[in-house]
């Protein structure tokens, strides 16, 4: 059994590495296998194709950003987990900030976005995916958050939808500036911290 686990993580593994290098189109079973040391027929002992593959890796790797994006968010000093809210904006600018930083350099989540880039176009799918973790679901984490903290009073009263657009969009935008170029990073950085400090400086009440 465990060797079965070890040749499955292996091929998602080495899935992403290929899907991120050469798209979905561009990969086939057989360069899979030979990537990880296997006849293409045996590939199919633990998945049935391309299609079961990029399921289960889809599954593990939404997993993996969700359970990484909110540790590293944590306020370590507090005594719950994540879901407790900022109680002051540099609170809130410090978590963001160390999520911004995991998701631009974990190397699981690089491969992934950039294989989310090349096949958006492509398959639908994989779109819909793309615009989730790309806007859609940050949108709708940053609209609840700062409507809980605009009744805590931590936050200027206002649209809480518009507030986290200004909020995630030019980040977004920055991240995928970095993914283009990684040699600007502490220029994109630096960008991304100023961003934030003026979102706190013009919506915090603290």
């Amino acid at each position: 059994m465990s060797e079965t686990l070890s040749t499955k993580e292996k091929i998602l593994a080495t899935s992403l590495d290929l899907f991120a290098e050469k798209g979905f189109e561009g990969t086939s079973v057989d360069m899979i296998a030979a990537a990880i040391g296997i006849k293409g027929p045996s590939l199919y002992k633990h998945f049935k194709g391309k299609a079961e593959i990029l399921d289960a890796l889809i599954t593990k790797v939404s997993g993996y950003y969700t359970t990484k994006f909110e540790d590293s968010g944590h306020l370590a000093h507090r005594d719950h987990r994540t879901d407790d809210l900022p109680r002051s904006i540099e609170e809130l600018i410090h978590s963001t900030f160390a999520r911004i930083n995991f998701t631009m350099h974990d190397e699981t989540v690089q491969k992934m976005r950039r294989f989310l880039t090349i096949e958006q176009f492509r398959n639908s799918r994989i779109a819909e995916l793309a615009n989730f973790h790309s806007y859609e679901g940050l949108h709708q984490r940053f609209s609840k958050l700062f409507t809980a903290l605009m009744k805590t009073g931590l936050l200027v009263e206002g649209d809480a939808n518009i507030m986290a657009l200004e909020f995630i969009a030019p980040v977004s935008l920055m991240i995928q500036s970095y993914d283009r170029d990684p040699s600007k990073e502490k220029e994109i950085v630096k960008k991304i911290k100023a961003h934030l400090k003026h979102f706190g400086d013009t919506y915090g009440k603290q």
